[in-house]
């Protein structure tokens, strides 16, 4: 289900990208193909030998926010600028954005050519008296499809990100893993069960002492406990599957499978390890600081749903008897 909630979101947040591409290219929101004057304040005038120059390109706030529509630049906006002219006499200009650039250029350079650098063709220039300053027409490179390009580089990144983290966990789960295997070899889990044995004759009353299920589920809660999920995943797995075979009604979730998912999906824990090397991958000065407040919510979250089980269970409207089977005597628990 998880899978279908997941593609769902990918294909909505493709939906609403190529949405506002459409919207972008009808109202032409980055001016493809138009001409912005602007002046050039020149900085290394070009010479017989040389074809290149560098300089400040000045556009006005007015003129800006005309051109593009939006009242985003309120002073005179000027970026330092280089220009190159071809042997044909075509000139192109790049612009390096920088912390002064307009949010608008600084979008399109995101999407441009070159990466952080937005290009253009120069279709006119005309110097002033003493060539230090110019009048030039300028058409930028088009630039489409913003937002799909965003959604994508944005999941490159994440995975990247989630590479990352994952490595960082290998040792730490790597570390409890092994303590969780030593344990279960040497008996400990054994151990472990008939200690908590009167704790879990309350909980699962229609267990037998001595089945599976019980030895799965407290390994189960034990890797819960100390924080790790994925080695909680395999043993909570097999404690359904024991607990299925304990079922009249098979398809039908009997009391002690729901009071098992409550406490799984509370999660009851003492040292919550996964958490603490997510943080400790992701630079925390002090990644252990969230153990306090984790145990006191996550017993909070235990409570409370196991309390609702037991009183859930007790109402006939969440029973799901077999009417194949003889209804439970006074004082028995029914399946619901």
């Amino acid at each position: 289900m998880l899978n279908y909630v997941w593609i769902g979101l990918i294909i909505i947040g493709i939906l609403v990208a190529v949405g506002n591409d459409v919207k972008d290219e009808a109202g032409n929101t980055y001016r493809n193909g138009l001409t912005l004057e602007a002046t050039l304040a020149v900085q290394r005038a070009p010479s017989a030998e040389r074809s290149s120059w560098e300089g400040e390109l000045i556009v006005p706030a007015e003129t800006f926010n005309q051109f593009y529509g939006i009242a985003a630049a309120t002073t005179e906006i000027r970026q330092p600028v280089s220009m190159t002219t071809a042997p044909s006499g075509a000139s192109s200009l790049l612009l390096t954005v920088d912390g002064n650039t307009p949010e608008r250029w600084k979008e399109m350079a995101k999407n441009a050519t070159t990466k952080d650098k937005l290009t253009g063709n120069v279709k006119s220039i005309r110097f002033a008296e003493g060539g230090q300053t110019a009048a030039v027409q300028i058409v930028f490179e088009p630039i489409r499809f913003v937002k799909v390009k965003a959604v994508t580089q944005a999941a490159l990144d994440y995975a990247s990100t989630a590479v990352n983290i994952a490595l960082g966990l290998i040792g730490i789960m790597a570390l409890w893993l092994g303590v969780m295997k030593v344990a279960e070899e040497a008996g400990m889990i054994r151990v472990v069960t008939r200690l908590l044995t009167p704790v879990t004759k309350r909980l699962f009353p229609e267990i037998p002492a001595d089945h599976p299920a019980l030895g799965a589920m407290i390994m189960n809660i034990a890797a819960n406990m100390l924080g790790l999920s994925n080695a909680a995943t395999p043993m909570g797995l097999k404690a359904m599957e024991e607990l299925n075979k304990l079922n009249p009604k098979l398809g039908t979730a009997t009391n002690a499978m729901c009071t098992f998912l409550v406490i799984n999906t509370a999660g009851l824990v003492l040292i919550p390890a996964t958490a603490i090397a997510v943080r400790a991958a992701a630079g925390s000065s002090n990644p252990g600081i969230i153990i306090g407040t984790s145990i006191f919510g996550a017993g909070c979250a235990t409570v409370a749903g196991l309390i609702a089980v037991k009183l859930l269970q007790r109402l006939p409207r969440y029973r799901k008897d077999d009417p194949g089977l003889p209804l439970p005597e006074k004082g028995e628990v029914s399946h619901g």
